[in-house]
């Protein structure tokens, strides 16, 4: 078994490929527009090598209000080279981290959908640096 993809239904496109893209750092790897159905996709990638996961962000076209968060979709996970580093490129980028790497290990931030993205750091945790060390958690995620 391997793998393919998670799909995420998104309200606003560009604030979606903003956040995945340019804040957390993935790839556009193929787009797809559906006159008919009036849709769009979107496949991410990391571009690592060897990892051939993605998510897939459909964009329908007519949807008139943000879409609720569904408790049966849990979260997306990635590891990081950097936890920190890559919270202050969020942080930065106006993302709120509501669960700080505090352990050097673990953070969790939303995407502009509410949808629950864990950072982890890759291989072993770093050690606690401020601010995150005492910064608290805000919010659920």
């Amino acid at each position: 078994m391997q793998f393919l993809h998670s799909m995420i239904r998104v309200y606003d496109l560009d604030a979606a490929l903003h956040f995945f893209c340019e804040l957390l750092g993935l790839r556009e790897d193929r787009r797809t527009d559906h006159e008919g159905g009036r849709f769009t996709l979107v496949f991410l990638e990391t571009g690592a090598e060897g990892d051939s996961a993605q998510i897939e962000l459909t964009h329908n076209w007519d949807q008139e209000e943000p879409y609720t968060t569904g408790r049966s979709f849990g979260h997306l996970a990635f590891a990081v080279d950097d936890i920190y580093a890559t919270c202050r490129r969020l942080r930065d980028g106006g993302v709120t981290i509501l669960r700080p790497p505090r352990d050097g290990r673990m953070a969790f931030v939303r995407s502009p959908d509410g949808i629950s993205v864990e950072l982890l750091q890759r291989g072993p945790a770093l050690a606690p640096a401020e601010p995150w060390s005492s910064m608290p958690n805000v919010g659920s995620w």
